[in-house]
């Protein structure tokens, strides 16, 4: 077993899937990814209640806490600062797009220990370009962060320059709705304002819990729509996702923005 990199499949170790697995055939699962800080996944019944409601959406049946506890726990000793990936599949299946009636779904543990190619991005900063893909809208789907991830590959593949940090999609209206990883925020008049993902986008746990914290603080927090123009004119601009947590966008394109306003106060409650 490399402690680099751990894969457990319904509790095995073990790097195969069987080739009808739904997942794989059809992107037919949801997943979520969670950091690991000194051996610790960070939010972790956060993450379980938010990837057993996306299976609720798809209508899969999610395993539960005590499965997930005991696979953590097989590997709790190898564990140190890195990456959880949890997934969840439809498991095997007949060819077709038809699921099978009696489908046992599947469970993927996989960690990764953060490695040199895993950098953080800095936390003074970041840069981002504005990527020309643009997201679908499927309400459905909206919200879900399901194995369906051909957009972001696509979005990401845009650019290869070690200093553009994160790329920001639009949708086929022109609304901005997030990061290519993360979800996006802006603080404008004192004010915490977040894309509505109710036509396509994926709700992070970072979202959420940053949504929830801030209200709590007394600040006032709305889901709305965005255009670029009014992200462009915001008093500051933030990405979150579960891995980095929050950080100030430096640069979109040819806008900058040269100080931290919010974004430290935010940082801390959201790792508090």
């Amino acid at each position: 077993m490399d402690a680099q990199s751990i894969v457990l499949v319904d509790g095995a170790f073990t790097e195969v899937l069987p080739v009808d697995d739904r997942g794989l055939m059809y992107g037919d699962g949801v997943f979520r990814t969670l950091r690991v800080v000194a051996g610790r996944p960070r939010w972790w019944d956060e993450q379980l209640a938010t990837l057993a409601d996306d299976c609720a959406h798809i209508g899969l049946v999610c395993p539960d806490l005590a499965q997930w506890q005991a696979d953590l726990e097989r590997i709790a000793q190898c564990l140190t600062d890195g990456v959880l990936k949890l997934v969840v599949t439809r498991g095997s299946g007949p060819r077709g797009y038809l699921p099978p009636d009696l489908a046992q779904p599947r469970r993927i543990m996989r960690y990764d220990a953060m490695a040199s190619h895993m950098t953080l991005p800095p936390p003074d900063g970041i840069t981002v370009r504005l990527c020309s893909l643009r997201l679908a809208q499927q309400p459905r789907l909206a919200g879900i962060k399901h194995l369906n991830r051909l957009e972001n590959v696509l979005a990401r593949a845009e650019w290869t320059s070690p200093y553009i940090h994160e790329g920001l999609l639009l949708d086929q209206t022109g609304q901005v709705i997030s990061g290519v990883m993360s979800n996006l925020f802006i603080w404008r008049r004192s004010r915490l304002l977040t894309p509505r993902l109710d036509q396509c986008g994926v709700a992070g746990v970072a979202r959420a819990r940053l949504m929830r914290l801030a209200a709590a603080q007394g600040m006032e927090v709305a889901e709305t729509c965005l255009s670029l123009q009014e992200v462009l004119d915001a008093d500051e601009v933030m990405l979150t996702n579960s891995v980095m947590g929050l950080r100030r966008v430096a640069a979109l394109d040819a806008k900058t923005w040269p100080q931290a306003l919010i974004s430290p106060r935010l940082a801390a409650l959201l790792d508090a």
